[in-house]
């Protein structure tokens, strides 16, 4: 890797914010603790906690049809996966689904059906110079995978999400995010978009793989036309590890609380029912031995998954090589942050996870 944030708290205290090697390696430039990263799909849970202070304002009910806050969404079918002919939900997706990434809307590029095809047609991987009303337009004509509540499949969600609460609030997202929980946070350097006048602090991924020698690089956020719930997101290590403080502390870090601690618990709780086919989130390279919260996996035993950890752990990483979790059990939180965007980012963060979880005591 060029380099990398390393961020740990435990006990409600700071143990290590350290910064190694490059910032950008092709021109020598170090890397420090304040530069920022495309955190991509580690925007999920925040956007959950955004939709979660809604439902704590009585403004977002979540066992509750999708299509009654997005109608471009009422009256979804499942498709046969080869055929795409289609037959009535055996029930419509709820925004809990969206949450939990069973609503049955999946990521076209991560799959072969027909039915991926025509979601990968439609928003390719959803990084698009598409609107918001666009994207949920296209969205909107294209069937369902399976019926809702019964496969977890990753998919645009959360994107979704970001759509409701628009709709409820008046505000975009990044507004929204931005009153009740990146200010009270004091995640100051967390934004949609790309780096702005930043732009300096922006870590450079390696221009080839180093595996593969292919060229790498990473999206241009300044082309996205509305602010993706599921991917959008910059930041740095601090104001992550912050977020994370924020889980761990059940909704209040420093005296700032932005959910009430029940609210953080079903959040960190596994929502999957029995019978869930959860195969595509336990496929290798994935994250075995775990269900799925809101917006994060949740660790279902000790055994079972590939590194060390406590039951309870939630974590979810991004694209571009980012990662955290969070422990309750040990009142542990590691953010790690870099820009490596390829296969060899999975190596990484399973060296990160042993060298944190042996050094406890």
């Amino acid at each position: 890797m060029p380099g990398a944030v390393l961020g740990i708290v435990r006990g409600g205290k700071l143990a290590a914010l350290d910064a190694f090697g490059y910032r950008d390696a092709v021109n020598g430039v170090p890397m420090t603790t304040d530069t920022m990263f495309w955190i991509a799909s580690m925007t999920k849970p925040v956007t959950a906690v955004g939709a979660l202070v809604l439902h704590e304002q009585g403004r977002l009910v979540l066992d509750t049809a999708m299509g009654d806050y997005l109608p471009e969404f009422s009256d979804r079918e499942v498709a046969d996966q080869e055929t795409l002919r289609t037959r009535p939900a055996t029930r419509q997706p709820t925004v809990l689904d969206l949450l939990r990434h069973t609503a049955g809307i999946p990521e076209g590029m991560l799959g072969r059906t027909a039915v991926h095809a025509s979601y990968a047609e439609a928003v390719g991987d959803g990084m698009t110079d598409l609107t918001g009303p666009q994207f949920r337009d296209r969205l909107g004509t294209l069937p369902l995978l399976h019926d809702p509540g019964t496969v977890w499949h990753y998919g645009f969600g959360f994107d979704l999400v970001g759509q409701v609460i628009e709709d409820l609030t008046g505000l975009s997202l990044g507004a929204h995010l931005r009153e009740h929980v990146l200010d009270p946070l004091g995640m100051r350097d967390t934004r949609f978009g790309g780096p702005g006048e930043e732009f300096g602090r922006y870590a450079a991924a390696f221009p080839s793989d180093p595996e593969s020698g292919a060229p790498q690089g990473l999206p241009d956020l300044a082309r996205a036309r509305f602010d993706s719930g599921g991917a959008g997101l910059v930041g740095t290590a601090g104001d992550y590890l912050t977020f994370v403080q924020m889980l761990l502390g059940r909704g209040e870090v420093a005296g700032r609380r932005v959910l009430g601690r029940k609210t953080v618990d079903f959040m960190l709780a596994d929502s999957l029912a029995p019978g869930v086919d959860i195969s595509g989130l336990t496929k290798p390279g994935w994250n075995c031995g775990h269900g799925f919260g809101l917006g994060v996996a949740v660790r279902r035993g000790i055994g079972g998954a590939a590194t060390a950890g406590s039951p309870g752990e939630v974590t979810w990483p991004g694209a571009a090589g980012t990662f955290w979790w969070a422990d309750p059990h040990e009142d542990l939180g590691v953010v790690f942050m870099t820009h490596t965007p390829s296969r060899i980012q999975a190596g990484y963060q399973q060296k990160i996870k042993a060298l944190v979880e042996q050094a406890l005591v």
